[in-house]
């Protein structure tokens, strides 16, 4: 008898905890629910470029929508990117371009800048964020580019500013300041790494936001294209995305829609927003993140998918690309678009054509001739470099010699107009 009301005991718990459950279930899917409700309508908010964008602006006053951080950023962070040497107006929007530099990359970043100018035919706004003793450096240098140039982009110059509550974690996490491009203050962007260079036009790159379907927030390329050799899918003790995660060295953004999104996570039963996302996230992955932020947006898009556009890795080119055999075939067809020189190899002889391709840049004058004074140069230095990456050379001025035929029909279409 007793071994029956024992086996009674145990079924009516069972039943107890099933019915728990269900009711517990059924509470979180009727809280995402109406949440997923309030959801198009603060998606709807902004569904392309901001209306903003339609002067020669490099912020927007939608930046005070966000707080706290916000609150302390407004200050700092003015609505026009402009100085007396920019035009007043542009044939078409600017193409906001966003960076963060801090410690010694200076010159990197000022290399990139110049890479973005050179080939591009838009009007260009900079967003540099850098530490303090760095300003005076990105000034002087910007302005003493020949007026040609100057005149094709407009810059502002930010401090390196955080949510004041948690500041000194976010300024250690992984690099220092890099977890700025987590709080840009401005709508459409496109961030990019320090090390990155531009091999086509950057107004390319940016007609990637009129892809954007209404889900769509961000783009940005994978982290690799051979499993085999993939980090995330190997080693991650965190969500990611997709097969192999996402690189954030080049990352497109609608901050306006990033701010306004409600996002799915792995935290509460409901969906939340970026500005209360991102901390609960780094508190509880702090221990197990590897690269710090860009770990944090692996984990979001892995729980949001349908708010990231992929890119192709032609457009996020890295060693990881060609340092055990070619694997990106895309740059193969058509040849790198952006190059993305991390692990430093653009200041040491690990991957001497990445460096080549650094050093082309860097030391090309920015009035010289193109074809002589970086193309050729270029070409004949990669013939030297018998690395993996350096047997794939071709993929590195492919589209580059594309770019400099262009950049010499303006050359000679603006002749007569300077004599």
């Amino acid at each position: 008898m007793r071994r029956y009301l024992r086996v009674l005991f145990v079924c009516t718990l069972l039943v107890f905890c099933s019915l728990l459950y269900i009711f517990n279930q059924l509470v979180s899917s009727l809280e995402r629910a109406d949440h997923r409700e309030r959801a198009p309508r603060t998606r709807a908010v902004d569904t392309g470029l901001s209306g903003r964008a339609q002067d020669d602006r490099c912020g927007s006053d939608s930046v005070t929508h966000w707080e706290p951080y916000w609150r302390i950023s407004r200050d700092v962070c003015p609505n026009h990117c402009v100085t007396d040497s920019a035009p007043r107006s542009a044939p078409q929007d600017p193409v906001q371009l966003a960076v963060v530099a801090c410690g010694s990359r200076l010159e990197e970043t000022l290399v990139m800048l110049k890479s973005a100018v050179l080939f591009s035919h838009r009007h260009l706004c900079f967003h540099i964020f850098s530490e303090d003793h760095l300003h005076a450096g990105f000034r002087q240098e910007l302005e003493s580019w020949p007026q040609r140039f100057r005149s094709t982009f407009s810059y502002s110059v930010y401090p390196i500013v955080f949510p004041s509550e948690n500041a000194r974690e976010w300024k250690r996490l992984f690099k220092p300041c890099a977890s700025q491009r987590l709080f840009l203050p401005v709508d459409s962007v496109l961030y990019v790494d320090t090390d990155v260079l531009f091999l086509r036009p950057l107004e390319d790159v940016w007609s990637f936001l009129s892809r954007f379907n209404s889900s769509q927030v961000a783009a940005m390329s994978p982290e690799h294209e051979e499993p085999r050799i993939g980090w995330y899918n190997r080693f991650a003790r965190h969500p990611y995305y997709g097969q192999t995660g996402v690189n954030s060295g080049v990352m497109l953004m609608n901050m306006t829609r990033i701010r306004h999104t409600l996002f799915k996570n792995d935290l509460a039963a409901v969906d939340l927003k970026w500005a209360d996302l991102l901390m609960p996230l780094l508190h509880k992955y702090k221990l197990n993140i590897t690269w710090g932020d860009q770990d944090l947006l692996n984990i979001i898009f892995h729980y949001n998918p349908e708010s990231l556009l992929l890119m192709e890795c032609l457009w996020n080119y890295r060693p990881d690309h060609c340092i055990y055999g070619s694997n990106c075939i895309s740059a193969e067809h058509s040849g790198v678009y952006i190059l993305h020189g991390n692990r430093g190899v653009y200041h040491d002889d690990k991957q001497p054509a990445f460096r080549a391709v650094y050093d082309a840049i860097k030391l090309f004058p920015l009035d010289g001739d193109p074809l002589r004074g970086l193309l050729l140069p270029l070409e004949e230095k990669l013939k030297s470099d018998h690395s993996y990456c350096g047997r794939s050379r071709l993929v590195f001025t492919k589209r580059l010699r594309q770019s400099v035929t262009e950049l010499q029909e303006e050359q000679e279409r603006s002749r007569p107009a300077e004599v």
